[in-house]
């Protein structure tokens, strides 16, 4: 018998205003502007505690002593939690058990290896007694020379970056590309570390009973976390229960469970309270991850006609002291342009520095700025405008692979963002455009691509007797909206009107959803939605045509079709019944089935998943200043089926205002004597504000991908930033005709050469 859902990919069919594709609202959004959102600080259960973090001042050394005795001493402490005064771990926390296991620090020694790394935890009765108690400390070090930046070490070549892809990877004869070649381009990028600042720190409330554990923190990754959390504490996974309904962001730094949640958890164990443990804003720079930092020297051969003959990219990467975190930069050059030769290659070299993890669009991000600012630089060398440049060498198929990806869907996007913005009238030479104040110009552009990733993740899906549907997962919502559009996706699985849809999520009780990162999360939790919806509607058709009462009855072979909380014989629309018709004959108060969603091996193996964009800036320079300004960007991208456009619209804005942000403000610095970061706070570590937000025009371009899932989505909460940072940087250049190679650029680097 086959059963269809009521089918939503023709645009025209709108059911109630609870089908896929509409630009619904978010379904939290009162909740949140009204302040009832409850984040995981918001919690205080009875009895509960603060727990303050003490960290280390310095980057390399020991802890010589602390002065516990003074902080006990202090009015409302009630203990310290230090390398000698712990509760003992199952684990131990430097042990590698997979590939998303990475080292923690939970006071295992008094070794210190990165700044703000945590040396002990006052526990008090009130914030400032655990604040002030953590002063008093006053710990002393042995200090040791601290290895700071790309060339504090011998280089090495690491065994896999990312997570398991080859540091080397080659496609074609390199040299005799070169060798092909009548314009050459050789030039080294350099971007800076940076780091995660969600709205959000990482905080928890922790309680203990008994062997079970319950926990309130923000979380991209429940199940993987509960995995890691039994494994420290010896305790089984389905003994914790981590509620996290809502996060203020997260951008990668919450898909791991982080030291100083453990921390938290050891904390309410030692003293046998709840305890709740929030990071500051300042010691949010080392051991929740970062972006690390990268050189790359990329070489591009293009013959007399433009065509590319070699594209050689090579990245040096920096990795902390003790674990093994590679930024894939240099893969992003694997994607995009058809050259016959291609090489990518990384290093590293370690520092003292807490691990860099993931971070929004890891390796996408970092490289992509690098080759879209050489491909800018081979575009000019031949004399052919960047955008037609771009579309004699965008790829048909993904070069190092061979595999066909929807690479018409870039065209489309070349096009409708290019006659948006108005590019051809852009003249090729830089230095050519003034405004009417005098200020130089400028106008770039660059080629955004992301992967269309899907990982595992499940569903439950309930149809109660009054005909109302609940839908279950585990989802996460960062702020991007998922709640809402997961929802959507739901009601549609169930044909039901929105308001008749129950949709829950953020409890590790519910079904894994997997982890919320690699802007796979829709695709994944959106398909396990749509498998569960068509298997407890299977089962409720199964109930209805084996039913001599139902008007159902004997449909198994014509099958039927679920609209709108009722199942119609598919050969004769008229006969139909209700849900809650069906259930109430059968005497059922429910009935429930699970789904599953992930990617197709087979699909995997035969087409190359992406998503494309194209990104559009112009900029205006102050001749006598070098002052730069962001004064306009189009982006047009084609990332499959749209499930909300309004979310869509609000992701692929952050995603190029954060483009914006890593060309022109983003830079975390270190003191190369010390190895701490002198900016880590909101006033120093600069990210755009409203001022510095230009206008901004979002286009997305229909496509439709057969074989990326069954509903045809990819992610778009990461691709915004791998096109944007790359034509600022190149409408900066088109403006001053200053070539700057190091990221963010800054007013010294273009000064001298704007002035008339």
């Amino acid at each position: 018998m086959t059963v269809e859902l009521n089918p939503t990919r023709d645009p025209a069919h709108l059911r109630h205003g609870s089908n896929i594709g509409q630009p619904l609202t978010r379904t939290d959004g009162v909740l949140k502007v009204t302040g009832k959102a409850r984040y995981a600080a918001d919690n205080h259960p009875p009895g509960m505690l603060y727990a303050v973090i003490a960290t280390s001042c310095i980057a390399r050394g020991r802890v010589k002593s602390l002065d516990v005795a003074a902080a006990k001493r202090h009015p409302g402490v009630v203990d310290v939690m230090t390398p000698s005064h712990k509760p003992e771990l199952a684990e131990d926390p430097d042990a590698k058990g997979n590939p998303f296991t990475f080292r923690m620090e939970l006071l295992q020694s008094d070794e210190v290896r990165y700044a703000n790394q945590a040396i002990a935890v006052v526990i008090a009765e009130t914030l400032e007694a655990a604040t002030e108690g953590a002063a008093l400390l006053s710990p002393r070090f042995q200090v040791e020379i601290a290895r700071v930046g790309l060339d504090a070490g011998e280089p090495y070549v690491p065994p896999a970056v990312g997570i398991g892809n080859p540091a080397e990877v080659q496609h074609g004869d390199i040299d005799a590309g070169f060798a092909a070649a009548s314009k050459l381009i050789d030039a080294t990028y350099e971007t800076p570390a940076q780091y995660h600042n969600a709205m959000e720190p990482h905080a928890i409330v922790a309680v203990w009973d008994g062997d079970k554990l319950f926990i309130d923190t923000p979380s991209q990754g429940m199940a993987m976390a509960q995995l890691r959390i039994g494994g420290l504490f010896g305790i089984p996974p389905a003994n914790i229960h981590i509620n996290s309904p809502y996060l203020g962001g997260g951008f990668g730094s919450k898909g791991l469970v982080s030291g100083s949640q453990v921390l938290g958890i050891m904390a309410a164990k030692l003293v046998g309270r709840p305890v709740k443990l929030v990071l500051r804003r300042s010691q949010m720079y080392g051991p929740v991850g970062h972006r690390s930092a990268t050189r790359q020297r990329i070489r591009i051969g293009a013959d007399d006609a433009g065509k590319l003959t070699a594209l050689d990219h090579h990245a040096r990467i920096t990795t902390s002291s003790f674990d093994d975190f590679y930024e894939p930069a240099a893969d992003a050059s694997h994607t995009l342009y058809a050259s016959p030769a291609i090489r990518t290659a990384h290093d590293a070299v370690r520092i003292d520095t807490g691990t860099p993890l993931f971070m929004r669009a890891p390796g996408e991000a970092t490289g992509s700025i690098a080759l879209e600012s050489a491909i800018d630089e081979a575009a000019f060398a031949c004399g052919i405008d960047p955008l037609d440049f771009r579309l004699k060498n965008y790829a048909e198929v993904e070069p190092t692979t061979g595999k066909p990806f929807s690479s018409k869907a870039l065209r489309q996007c070349y096009a409708r963002g290019a006659e948006r913005f108005g590019w051809a009238r852009r003249p090729l030479r830089p230095r050519q455009m003034r405004d009417e104040n005098g200020f130089l110009v400028g106008w770039g552009m660059g080629t955004a691509t992301f992967p269309a990733l899907m990982f595992q993740g499940n569903a439950r899906a309930v149809i109660r007797a009054d005909g109302r549907g609940v839908m279950e997962s585990g989802a996460h919502d960062m702020g991007q909206g998922a709640w809402t559009a997961l929802t959507q996706i739901s009601a549609d699985a169930l044909a039901l009107d929105l308001a008749q849809i129950e949709f829950r999520s953020g409890s590790s009780d519910l079904p894994d959803a997997g982890i919320a990162g690699g802007s796979a999360h829709t695709a994944t939790v959106g398909a396990a939605i749509h498998n569960a919806g068509a298997a407890v509607i299977a089962k409720l058709a199964e109930l209805a045509t084996s039913d001599e009462r139902s008007p159902l009855f004997g449909a198994g072979n014509a099958g039927v079709v679920a609209r709108a909380g009722r199942l119609h014989r598919r050969d004769d629309d008229d006969r139909s019944e209700s849900y809650a018709d069906i259930l109430a004959r059968a005497g059922l108060a429910e009935i429930e089935a699970s789904g599953t969603g992930a990617a197709d091996p087979a699909a995997q193996s035969q087409y190359a998943m992406h998503a494309h964009g194209a990104v559009f800036a112009e900029v205006k320079v102050d001749p006598a200043l070098g002052q730069i300004r962001s004064t306009r960007l189009v982006g047009a991208f084609a990332a499959g089926r749209i499930i909300n456009p309004l979310l869509v619209q609000s992701q692929l804005r952050g995603g190029m205002i954060w483009g914006l942000s890593f060309a022109l403000h983003e830079e975390a610095v270190m003191d190369r004597r010390s190895g701490r970061i002198l900016n880590a706070n909101l006033a120093e570590y600069h990210v755009p504000v409203n001022a510095d937000v230009p206008p901004m025009d979002v286009i997305t371009v229909d496509e439709h991908d057969p074989h990326v899932n069954a509903l045809g989505i990819k992610g778009v909460g990461e691709i915004g930033i791998t096109g944007s940072a790359g034509a600022v940087a190149n409408a900066v250049w088109h403006a001053t005709g200053i070539r700057v190679r190091k990221f963010p650029i800054k007013i010294e680097e273009v000064v001298r050469g704007v002035a008339d």
